[in-house]
């Protein structure tokens, strides 16, 4: 079957007719380079290439997850862009950062990640600066990734999976004292005082948090 090209964006394009074997000789070929993300969905191949902005958000939302985690003595695996695919389903896609957290032990020792045998991550970070054409969500949801969080640039929302579907929640399923609101309290805050104060500043603010029992 012959690849169409369907739109070119600005920081990306858009394929049909591509196969699930073309899809994994290019995850494999592109393994080792930054900045290119691959989006699939049953022959539909998207290639985007992330922003700066994009790059700088994933880092700093990611760190408060490590943050919470080392606080509250919690083991994670911590995998960044992991790709996450599943042959069955003819979906894959690589979110911008990932933890284990309740499968952590169930994942420490493994060199090499399948989610066709393998639980997913218990919790995705999904950037998305540039609106993408395929509807990453919903990829999301048919690996069965618990819990998922969405910053658009200006708001950050928490999502928990729900059958099929997933619904905003006010706080994090995984850390029930974690707001959006307060986290972007916290990420405004950098523009101020930098990242390593900011973050130094969050760590002091879970602390009493966990002091307080809340």
């Amino acid at each position: 079957m012959t690849a169409t090209f369907i739109q070119s964006q600005t920081s990306g394009v858009l394929l049909k007719n591509i196969s699930w074997q073309t899809y994994e000789s290019l995850v494999n070929e592109l393994a080792e380079q930054r900045g290119i993300r691959l989006t699939y969905d049953r022959g539909t191949l998207e290639i985007m290439t992330p922003s700066d902005p994009h790059e700088g958000n994933k880092q700093i939302l990611g760190r408060f997850v490590e943050t919470v985690t080392e606080e509250l003595n919690v083991e994670i695996r911590s995998l960044g862009s992991l790709t996450c695919r599943r042959e069955d389903l003819e979906r894959g896609l690589e979110p911008d950062q990932c933890y284990y957290i309740d499968n952590e032990e169930n994942v420490r020792s493994l060199n090499q990640i399948n989610l066709n045998q393998d639980p997913p991550p218990d919790l995705v970070i999904e950037i998305d600066m540039t609106s993408s054409s395929i509807n990453r969500m919903e990829l999301y949801a048919s690996l069965g990734v618990p819990e998922l969080w969405r910053y658009d640039g200006s708001r950050l929302i928490f999502y928990q999976l729900e059958g099929q579907e997933y619904v905003e929640r006010d706080v994090s399923p995984h850390f029930p004292f974690l707001s959006p609101s307060e986290i972007m309290g916290f990420v405004e805050r950098q523009k101020e005082v930098g990242e390593t104060s900011m973050i130094r500043g969050f760590r002091q603010w879970v602390r009493s948090r966990i002091e307080s029992g809340e």
